[in-house]
């Protein structure tokens, strides 16, 4: 398929009008902006203003979008409920409590943790380190107990350590232990 001489003509201008706002400052980029869409520009993302300009002299050239889509997106528009920004009264108007709900979520047990009762064994410097799960979510070693498998481990080694690496726990995706 041919285009008629014209229309090549055409489509080379535009082509090369487009070319040249590659070379543009985003400040000349705001100030073409400016010109073709008739308002100024909030944006100052260079890559996003020479999209849109160049949009709009393609759109210029050759015609927008036909009626029926501007029609189409009329009708999504007014049947979207959509708001960008929160209304100017907004922290003005108390809470209706009928629709508003406070609650706090429990952490879950970390995945990476066999079930509460499972003993974790290392042999560390000719000594086995064993560590209990509890199902408190606590752990017992040399029977005290810590709130945290790092410091279990760092108690019972004399050395700090992640108490995960230690025992080497959930290093491997999708094993689950005990």
């Amino acid at each position: 398929m041919s285009l008629p001489v014209n229309t090549m003509k055409t489509e080379t201008k535009i082509r090369k009008e487009i070319e040249a706002l590659r070379h543009l400052t985003t400040a000349q980029l705001k100030q073409k902006y400016c010109e073709v869409f008739g308002e100024e520009s909030r944006s100052n993302h260079k890559q996003f203003l020479f999209r849109r300009i160049a949009w709009r002299i393609q759109a210029n050239a050759w015609g927008g979008l036909s009626e029926r889509a501007k029609r189409r997106a009329l009708e999504i528009a007014k049947d979207a409920d959509l708001r960008i920004r929160a209304p100017k009264n907004f922290l003005l108007d108390t809470a209706d409590v009928a629709r508003t709900a406070e609650a706090r979520v429990a952490p879950g047990a970390d995945p990476r943790l066999p079930r509460p009762g499972t003993d974790l064994v290392r042999r560390y410097r000719g000594k086995d380190i064993v560590v209990q799960v509890r199902p408190d979510g606590n752990f017992e070693c040399d029977g005290r107990i810590y709130t945290s498998l790092s410091k279990a481990v760092t108690a019972a080694t004399g050395t700090r350590w992640n108490g995960f690496t230690f025992f080497s726990l959930g290093q491997r995706p999708g094993v689950k232990h005990g």
